[in-house]
């Protein structure tokens, strides 16, 4: 069972046959997965995730995050650079724009 697919499909206003024409499956196993206890395969998961520009997590209720894991760059950070992180994420657009232009600066001298 998927406990967030109903919820997804009814935020975008979608029927059951309509989510299960887009991603090719029918309206009764959208019904299935989201009322009984039936689970899709995982490139159906895969498949329905990525409609709703979400994660498999997300759909089989594993996370609150709505959003999709994002790649990300392995960076090994001492504390002071983890530290300098922690604090840039804690800036409002603006100040980001400002540190960013410091350190463009800084490079370019």
């Amino acid at each position: 069972m998927l406990p967030n697919l109903r919820l997804l499909r009814q935020e975008r206003d979608i029927s059951q046959a309509k989510l299960g024409d887009a991603v090719g499956l029918t309206q009764q196993s959208i019904n299935q997965y989201e009322n009984h206890s039936v689970e899709p395969d995982i490139g159906t998961l895969i498949r329905l995730a990525d409609f709703f520009g979400t994660s498999v997590d997300f759909l089989v209720g594993h996370t609150e995050i709505r959003r999709p894991v994002e790649n990300t760059q392995p960076y090994d950070l001492n504390a002071r650079e983890g530290m300098l992180i922690t604090r840039y994420r804690l800036l409002t657009e603006s100040q980001k724009s400002c540190v960013d232009t410091v350190a463009e600066t800084l490079l370019d001298s």
